[in-house]
């Protein structure tokens, strides 16, 4: 899945993010999701979320468990 909806992404889901320094090469950073910070239902480039060593950015894809 990717992370445009908001109801896809839940807290504790395993997600590769893209950080805002890595915008430019799309070097993806996989961690576990503290918080949901976008706070509309879509966004067009992935849902910001927290992950819970406190990084912070947009879903791009999210793992089943």
């Amino acid at each position: 899945m990717n992370g445009q909806n908001r109801k896809d992404v839940l807290p504790g889901s395993t997600v590769d993010i893209v950080l805002k320094k890595d915008q430019k090469t799309g070097t993806l950073t996989r961690g576990i999701v503290k918080d949901l910070l976008t706070k509309s239902p879509t966004h067009p480039h992935g849902i910001k979320v927290r992950l819970i060593d406190g990084q912070i950015g947009r879903v791009q894809k999210i793992h089943s468990n």
